[in-house]
């Protein structure tokens, strides 16, 4: 309970420090914030699940596009951090480009 706590804490901290600056070439402050929106529910998902190491994975969206990075102890959790990913409204496609850790 602490850690999803501490997610949306986060969350709301990343939301709020952005500030109203539309960048990465997106045309309106609506698409900004629905991107801003879906990067921090996949990523607040992350947290809250006991196979994916949140810490571990960057997530960036850029008009509906989710982007993967990072490492992954192994093939399920890279698996499961996409499925978290799929799994949010409004997201067009995944990118998953976390790499296995040997």
């Amino acid at each position: 309970m602490k850690l999803a706590l501490a997610a949306v804490m986060t969350a709301a901290a990343l939301l709020t420090a952005t500030g109203c600056a539309v960048s990465r070439g997106q045309q309106t402050m609506g698409a900004y914030v629905d991107d801003a929106g879906i990067t921090t529910l996949v990523k607040s998902r992350m947290a809250e699940s006991k196979v994916v190491a949140a810490s571990s994975i960057s997530v960036e969206t850029l008009n509906g596009v989710v982007m993967l990075s990072g490492f992954a102890k192994n093939t399920l959790e890279k698996t499961e951090a996409e499925r978290i990913a799929r799994g949010v409204n409004n997201v067009k496609s995944v990118r998953n480009e976390i790499a296995i850790r040997p």
